[in-house]
């Protein structure tokens, strides 16, 4: 809210420098503000009483949006990659499939760890889970468990995290 939008009895103010001026009413305040030929902006509606502020609202504007964009520069967005093994691998398939996850890992990328079961495994499922409890064992180097293995349907899953 700007200028005549502001309607509350009272507001802070705070001058074009940034120096606390006072509580004051709005229309007291607006008129400071039209001296000085700046807006005046309304930046902490929920205080009590709100704070306002006496500047120009393009600049104004422009630097909340500066770092908006500065903060979003500074996101990192984590991808899940996913890594789907068998009951029946080998120990060099696995092997490969380790490295696979431990690169995903070092890139800062969460691993799922994919136990997929087909036809007549489906009744073997838990005996099965020490190949997901090995996986998370050769990379508890790098990674942490983020979510054991859990069963979700056809397939037992787990996410690793990279280690803090």
């Amino acid at each position: 809210m700007i200028n005549e939008q502001i309607r509350d009895k009272e507001v802070r103010v705070i001058g074009e420098n940034g120096e606390m001026i006072g509580v004051m009413s709005s229309k007291e305040a607006y008129k400071l503000a039209q001296e000085a030929e700046l807006d005046l902006i309304k930046i902490a509606p929920t205080a009590q009483p709100p704070v306002c502020k006496i500047a120009d609202y393009g600049k104004y504007k422009y630097e909340q949006i500066r770092r908006e964009k500065e903060a979003r520069k500074k996101q990192k967005t984590v991808e899940i990659k996913e890594v789907r093994l068998s009951p029946n691998i080998e120990s060099n398939d696995l092997n490969t499939k380790v490295n696979a996850a431990r690169k995903f890992l070092e890139k800062g990328d969460k691993v799922k760890v994919t136990l997929r079961f087909r036809g007549r495994e489906l009744a073997h499922m838990s005996s099965n889970k020490h190949i997901l409890d090995d996986f998370a064992e050769q990379l508890a180097d790098c990674s942490v468990i983020e979510k054991p293995a859990k069963v979700e349907g056809r397939s037992m899953a787990m996410i690793l995290a990279e280690k803090r």
